[in-house]
């Protein structure tokens, strides 16, 4: 590989690989496992970095890549034995929002919505939503059409949408339950007495 190119897929590494790892996270991938996943679709990209950068789309290709690294891991015994449960997945670093503790919250009730999905859903969601991939470049990545992807998406965000895991982030929903609890109380019923 010639220095110019060298430049080229080091700043494409620096520029992408936060990104990579999560994704795989996102895509089933254990935290750690996700690293293994990523730079073995980083070292693909480097063998074949003519081909990425000739690609028509470039993020298509390269997540193309993470997505079979990580089914070919996934295929082996070894990774069989060590596969978690989709509860035990946490990504308490991808999401930063107040304290450790509803950072961890979040991302477990993330992992277990996803947890409920296919794998197809699973892979069209994180594609389109996380890594931010349009329509036509999941259809590529994942080698279906885009109508595909569309009805992939419909069904996915409508099971998502119902998931109580999810359901429990809403706010409102949370205060919700409050407000029926407490009027479930007999002292409510009958204007303050017992």
């Amino acid at each position: 590989m010639e220095q110019q190119d060298e430049a080229a897929y080091s700043a494409f590494v620096d520029a992408n690989w936060r990104s990579m790892v999560r994704a795989a996270v996102f895509l089933g991938a254990r935290p750690a496992d996700a690293e293994d996943v990523a730079q073995a679709a980083l070292i693909r990209c480097y063998a074949g970095w003519a081909k990425v950068t000739g690609a028509d789309n470039r993020d298509a290709y390269v997540y193309r890549m993470l997505l079979n690294c990580l089914r070919d891991q996934q295929r082996t015994a070894w990774w069989r034995l060590r596969a978690p449960a989709p509860a035990e997945h946490h990504l308490d670093h991808a999401v930063s929002v107040g304290d450790a503790s509803e950072r961890v919250g979040l991302a477990d009730a993330v992992h277990r919505a996803l947890g409920g999905l296919s794998s197809a859903q699973r892979d069209v969601v994180v594609l389109r939503y996380f890594v931010q991939l349009t329509e036509a470049q999941t259809a590529a990545t994942l080698g279906i059409s885009p109508g595909t992807v569309k009805s992939r998406l419909s069904r996915s965000l409508a099971r998502l949408s119902a998931d109580r895991h999810i359901l429990d982030l809403a706010p409102d929903r949370a205060a919700g339950r409050t407000s029926e609890r407490t009027s479930d109380r007999p002292s409510d019923r009958t204007g303050g007495m017992p």
